[in-house]
């Protein structure tokens, strides 16, 4: 388990998410056998740009649940709003670097009526990632780290410094696993205390490495994939054997609206259950609520709620838990 002291650093991108909506199912106009030269256009509705990135996401619902993550990333010369704004939801910003030459990154996504999407990345800022160093005094009281998806050598840089360090990390390469080779993908897993993937990603990432479930199991002690409307699974080393736990979906109140950030609004969940000592399957239910929180919400950073609230939706979803009342409590974290 995770040091009884500390706290999770997260790195990855901090961007502006360009979120786009289409009226209609994208797969109703892509042909099989013309995929080899697509050439498509898709009207969209309306467009709105909100604060995203994945590590800004998953500071923020950190920061929701009661903790204080350590932001570690980079941003461009227009997001020192966004960096206070972060500072004010606690959210330590400290380790946000902002790059006076260069504009943040830019997420651009269009959903259409199916809950697909078509995205693309802007780099910018993010780029610059490669040149910070999570050997320093800022990290030095670490009890994870987060390593979500960023410029490639930054993730590759970040897994090795923490295995020279001894830290716990989380390897979540994401939406970059079409962009990293098979050996940077088993060179991210080398070490990891959790690796975290979309089931999709995880077929990519499978075929890249080579590797089986059991070879992938055998490399990370908590293996955790996640399958939209399907839930979660969540394979870890047990006392005696492999456990599996099969994480339900919560229960939605107001419908679906946004998948964006879902899947950050999950691992958030999943870290804050395992900082105050949850069980692995309990954690997993904090993180079904916290995404499906985000579901409901236009964005990948939902309005505040309150303890009271997400214990509410946790009950109605799974029933009474009693180690909630740690989430939002002072000193709520634990090995």
């Amino acid at each position: 388990m995770l040091p009884e002291s500390g706290r999770v650093v997260v790195t990855g991108s901090v961007a502006f998410d360009y979120l786009m909506s289409f009226p209609g199912s994208f797969v109703e106009h892509l042909i099989p056998d013309q995929m080899h030269r697509l050439s498509v256009s898709f009207l969209v509705d309306d467009m709105r740009r909100v604060p995203g990135g994945c590590a800004a996401n998953i500071a923020y619902g950190l920061a929701l649940l009661g903790d204080r993550p350590l932001l570690f990333a980079t941003a461009g010369r227009d997001g020192v709003e966004y960096r206070d704004w972060l500072g004010r939801q606690g959210i330590d910003v400290s380790g946000l670097a902002i790059q006076d030459d260069v504009f943040t990154a830019s997420f651009f996504v269009s959903t259409d009526r199916d809950q697909n999407q078509l995205a693309s990345f802007y780099t910018g800022a993010m780029a610059r990632a490669r040149d910070l160093s999570l050997d320093g005094e800022a990290v030095a009281d670490a009890a994870l780290v987060v390593i979500s998806p960023n410029d490639p050598e930054a993730m590759a840089r970040y897994a090795r410094e923490c295995r020279d360090l001894s830290i716990p990390f989380l390897f979540d390469p994401s939406q970059q696993v079409a962009r990293l080779s098979g050996e940077d993908l088993a060179a991210g897993l080398d070490g990891a205390f959790i690796l975290i993937v979309n089931d999709y990603e995880y077929g990519i990432l499978r075929q890249k490495t080579g590797f089986s479930v059991q070879e992938l199991e055998a490399r990370v002690p908590a293996l955790v994939v996640t399958h939209g409307a399907k839930g979660s699974t969540i394979s870890v080393v047990g006392p005696r054997a492999r456990e599996r736990h099969q994480i339900p979906i919560a229960l939605l109140e107001k419908g679906a609206l946004d998948p964006t950030g879902v899947g950050d609004a999950y691992r958030a969940g999943l870290v804050r259950g395992i900082r105050i000592g949850a069980p692995w399957e309990v954690a997993g239910r904090i993180g079904s609520v916290a995404a499906a929180i985000v579901l409901e919400s236009e964005g990948p950073q939902p309005p505040r709620y309150s303890g009271e609230e997400f214990r509410r939706r946790y009950e109605r979803s799974f029933g009474g838990e009693p180690l909630l009342g740690r989430l939002f409590s002072p000193g709520g974290e634990a090995g």
